[in-house]
């Protein structure tokens, strides 16, 4: 007999491994294929997503904050698109990812220990085990995270329980097919070659399977949502074709600077969860508890009809934006403010703080004392005179002014009146507890396409947004090649706490150049000009742009 063959029939030790790596790979792909087929048809958990966020919310603050550096950093390189939706795209295809590389792990393990044992045939109880070994804590964290199924807890945990245990048996099955043939005394070569081309058909034939499960699975699944058999797709229009109140503003911003009212569909989302919950209005309540003389559960009808409505256009910033980033945008928010919703409650004496509650997990707590010096802070239930689509924060978010969204809880489920201070989520992972905007300005377009002539002289449009959370901005600078800063024209914002759109026509000189853009805000305060990264209060730093300025068409006269 050669040095190859084992215990376990014709196959050493390290194509064991490789065996039951192999079924391992081959079982759990068309199990995640399952997995999301279910959850587009019948609303059960989507497993790899369940795990990955449970990841992510319990690693370490600095650990996440390395995570997140590094896909925004790829993303940027790579120009992968706006940076929350590619970011989301990827956070989704890591938690698949997560979950195929440990069933092709635990499948190289349980035929590796089997084949220790001196496995002639595995059972059906030790099929079991290594589909029990992940599917139980898979399901316990899953019924920890997840917040947008639409089942019961205990039919997800057992639809979970089951389809691990499942594939078990039939990680079993195929060990059993692949290496549990009786060991002869001597076999002649020729058998020992069927044997193996035996084997070999046997897995094109899994193979062959598990792609016609994954590409059913995966193809029905994405159908399913496409045509809003999901019930966790909800999609509103846009009504942003109205007239803003900036409309007669004489300063024009360049072609090819960002819209000054972000799309809706368009509108950066960072949150802690890969999919968001899945809250009903006809179910949903907001519940006002703790130290109050009248504990309030309100309607969502009862929010849009009983509090006098306000409307904000607000320019809201992730802490995680980078100087330049897209992490940013403006829209017009509709709500009540959070004074009136404390006075119905009637706050007691003592009450020093609110415990806001997000559907996701999320957690943030607010000052009482801010919420009463300060009407604008509001209890927002549409964007765009729509309601609040899902990723967004249906049905309600929290908008306190100068303030970046980590501290802003979207899919508010409850709020408590408490008297002690409790940390939020993202402060006690390391993250600044007040999380004050800083100001910022960024250089959206450099515009050699729309060169004009004036007074016998060659400009360039360069465009781009300012922004200084509530404190407005009083002045953007441009310089180029590092000359003398130039004040550039501002428009006029659509509110004092929404980015200025800013231009600046600039004196064509060819080359290449470096051009940078800073801003002061309202109260004369300069932006920070030293460089400094996101974590843990936010980024500052001056935003430039190399470019080779090279007319491309013959400049014409200035308008």
């Amino acid at each position: 007999m050669t040095e190859e063959r084992s215990m376990s029939g014709t196959v050493g030790g390290g194509r064991v491994l490789g065996y039951g790596a192999l079924a391992g790979l081959l079982l759990t792909i068309p199990l995640v294929a399952i997995f999301w087929l279910a959850d587009a048809f019948l609303g059960t958990p989507f497993v790899p997503f369940d795990v990955l966020d449970w990841a992510a919310r319990n690693m370490p603050g600095g650990l996440i904050t390395f995570a997140i550096d590094t896909m925004v950093s790829i993303i940027t390189a790579l120009q992968l698109g706006e940076t929350s939706t590619a970011a989301k795209a990827a956070e989704q295809l890591m938690g698949i990812a997560g979950m195929v590389i440990s069933g092709v792990v635990v499948g190289a393990v349980f035929y590796h220990l089997a084949r220790r044992r001196s496995a002639k045939r595995l059972s059906f109880q030790a099929g079991l085990i290594p589909g029990l070994v992940l599917g139980l804590p898979v399901a316990l964290l899953s019924n920890d995270v997840n917040f947008s199924a639409l089942t019961a807890p205990l039919v997800n945990f057992l639809w979970i329980v089951v389809g691990f245990a499942a594939w078990g048996l039939a990680l079993a099955t195929m060990y059993n097919r692949l290496l549990a043939s009786p060991e002869p005394v001597e076999e002649p070569a020729a058998e020992a070659s069927v044997e193996t081309l035996d084997r070999r058909s046997f897995l094109v034939r899994m193979g062959g399977a598990a792609a016609t499960i994954t590409v059913v699975g995966a193809g029905v699944g994405s159908l399913l949502r496409e045509s809003g058999g999901s019930a966790t797709t909800v999609r509103y229009a846009s009504s942003s074709g109205g007239v803003l109140p900036n409309a007669d503003a004489s300063v024009q911003p360049v072609d090819g600077t960002r819209p000054e009212l972000t799309p809706v569909e368009k509108h950066y989302r960072i949150d802690i969860s890969s999919r968001p919950p899945v809250l009903e209005e006809e179910t949903w309540t907001l519940p006002v508890t703790g130290m109050v003389d009248n504990p309030l559960d309100l309607t969502l009808a009862d929010l849009r009809s009983d509090f006098r409505p306000m409307d904000q256009y607000l320019t809201l910033s992730c802490i995680s934006n980078r100087i330049g980033g897209d992490l940013i945008g403006t829209q017009k928010w509709t709500g009540f403010s959070l004074q009136d919703l404390l006075t119905r409650a009637k706050v007691q004496e003592g009450a020093q703080y609110l415990r806001i509650f997000g559907g996701d997990g999320f957690h943030e707590t607010v000052d009482i004392d801010l919420i009463n010096e300060d009407q604008r802070i509001m209890l927002a239930y549409a964007w765009d005179d729509q309601p609040l689509p899902e990723r967004n924060g249906f049905p309600l978010r929290i908008y306190i002014p100068d303030r970046y969204g980590m501290k802003q809880p979207k899919w508010i489920t409850g709020i408590e009146v408490v008297e002690d201070y409790e940390q939020g989520y993202w402060v006690t992972r390391g993250w600044d507890e007040e999380a004050l905007m800083q100001t910022t300005s960024v250089i959206d377009v450099v515009a050699t396409d729309q060169a004009f002539m004036s007074e016998g002289m060659t400009f360039i449009p360069v465009g781009g947004i300012a922004h200084a959370g509530d404190r407005s901005i009083s002045k953007v600078e441009v310089r180029m090649d590092e000359g003398d800063w130039q004040e550039a024209q501002l428009r006029d914002p659509l509110s004092d706490k929404t980015w200025v759109l800013w231009r600046f026509d600039m004196p064509f000189s060819e080359g290449r150049h470096r051009i940078e853009v800073r801003s002061v805000d309202g109260e004369g305060e300069p932006q920070i000009e030293s460089v400094r990264g996101t974590r843990p209060s936010g980024a500052t730093g001056v935003h430039g742009r190399n470019v080779d300025l090279v007319l491309e068409a013959e400049a014409g006269s200035e308008a």
